[in-house]
């Protein structure tokens, strides 16, 4: 990042590795297209162009890029699940939906760096055969979605978009759909129901794998924004070279999104692996508020399973077996899932001793009861049930067995669903009364096993609305 200055106030962490958030609060950047060609934009797709499709897909695959968006799953494998021989048109969607709470990288991308995302999307279409994309941006990103409209228009007259690209005659265009808002429309096939104008309810899988039978039952890769924007540069360094950055099976960088009760909350693009928790919390983002203490991390964004401040953690098998506390657990999705709980979406949200736990995970049963899209009833049901408990452990009304019937309900959840919502609203009420029983238990009173309490005039007292 010699050469480049960034505004005062915001210049990255030397612990950080920008790749994607290279022009992220650059001076003298802008979201035009003239000032993205002076750094050499549109020269990836001008060299994929002149590529094998099928070397592009390699080139990823020799990269090692995981899925940014949340599940970490092999970006050019998936590319490779499209059925050999298939006759039907293919489709990519760009997933821009970003509603995990404790996310809020992609909007920057999109914000200040649109030409980026649309390189990358154009060649990952070229690599995948696609002649139809599309950018499926939330409602509530009115903005980006105008500097995006604008970014295709300039590539369309600059020539990267539309009939015969280049002269290398691949065709392609690229459209963006606002979303209407809703949680659920970030699972993948509950975006494409949505894309499709049908109430976005998730669809089952088996058969309906997207790369299968995705938009319109035809071929459809769906990616996250921040994992196109890597194509880019993946083609750029080569696959092998991008793979150095990082760590082994976690490769390359990824955005960190830190909330909460830090000094200096923030994004932070790092290598995968390469930074630990600690760090994070404490060189990133200047430690903890003053007179507190660590209590509990959200590490993967809002649904990914909650790591206490005091635990220990056991990583690998037999001589290779390490214990880790959370201030040394390495960033990255493998380490984070041999810990308890996920990468997720990059969302890390610090708890410190200042907060209730029951006010925590209410909060968390209120925004999940709220985003279920309906279709299953263990979802439907349990979502708002969890909330119910929790809304009368915070309003002083609940009972000790509450808590047993509140873990009872998340786990008749988990695993029962047609999508992963229903553990994205289980893991948290599962993890949180699994690490903090006695806490949740202490918000109860004994007085009241067995009374009967009506939950719905509770929400006001539990302060959420």
């Amino acid at each position: 990042m010699s050469g480049i200055t960034y505004q005062r106030g915001r210049e990255p962490h030397p612990k950080e590795h920008r790749v994607v958030f290279r022009n992220v609060d650059r001076v003298g950047w802008d979201t035009g297209i003239d000032t993205f060609l002076k750094e050499g934009g549109y020269e990836q797709l001008k060299k994929a162009l002149g590529m094998e499709r099928s070397a592009i897909i390699d080139e990823v695959k020799k990269a090692g890029l995981r899925g940014r968006g949340g599940a970490g799953f092999p970006c050019g494998v998936k590319w490779t699940f499209i059925p050999p021989g298939n006759t039907k048109p293919v489709y990519l969607i760009c997933n821009a939906d970003e509603s995990e709470p404790g996310t809020f990288k992609d909007r920057y991308i999109l914000h200040q760096d649109p030409h980026q995302l649309l390189e990358g999307m154009i060649i990952a279409c070229f690599a995948v055969g696609a002649k139809l994309a599309y950018i499926y941006i939330r409602e509530e990103f009115p903005e980006a979605a105008q500097i995006v409209e604008k970014a295709i228009a300039e590539a369309h007259a600059k020539g990267f978009l539309g009939k015969d690209i280049l002269g290398s005659g691949f065709d392609l265009e690229i459209y963006v759909h606002r979303g209407a808002g809703a949680y659920i429309c970030g699972e993948e096939t509950g975006l494409i129901e949505s894309l499709e104008g049908k109430r976005p309810y998730p669809r089952i899988k088996p058969p309906y794998f997207p790369a299968a039978m995705g938009l319109y039952l035809c071929p459809t890769i769906v990616n996250n924004v921040e994992t196109l924007c890597h194509v880019k540069h993946i083609l750029e360094m080569g696959g092998e070279a991008w793979a150095q950055t990082g760590t082994k099976n976690n490769t390359g960088t990824r955005i960190l999104c830190v909330s909460g009760d830090v000094k200096k909350p923030g994004y932070f693009e790092v290598e995968v692996g390469k930074v630990t928790m600690g760090e994070v919390i404490n060189d990133m983002c200047g430690g903890l508020k003053d007179g507190r203490k660590l209590k509990a991390v959200i590490p993967g964004g809002s649904s990914a399973k909650v790591l206490r401040a005091d635990e220990t953690f056991t990583v690998g098998r037999g001589d290779d077996a390490r214990q880790l506390t959370i201030r040394d657990i390495p960033m990255d999705f493998d380490t984070m899932a041999a810990c308890g709980s996920m990468a997720g979406s990059g969302g890390v949200i610090v708890i410190d001793d200042s907060r209730s736990i029951s006010w925590v995970l209410n909060n968390l049963n209120n925004f999940y009861a709220h985003e279920s899209c309906g279709q299953c009833t263990p979802c439907r049901e349990g979502s708002l049930w969890m909330k119910k408990i929790t809304d009368r452990v915070v309003a002083g009304k609940a009972s000790p067995a509450d808590i047993d019937t509140l873990y009872g309900v998340a786990k008749n959840i988990d695993g029962r669903t047609i999508c992963a919502f229903g553990e994205a609203c289980s893991w948290p009420t599962e993890s949180f009364v699994e690490k903090f029983r006695d806490e949740l238990v202490a918000d109860t009173k004994p007085e009241l096993e067995g009374a009967l309490v009506s939950a719905e005039p509770l929400t006001a007292a539990a302060g959420l609305r």
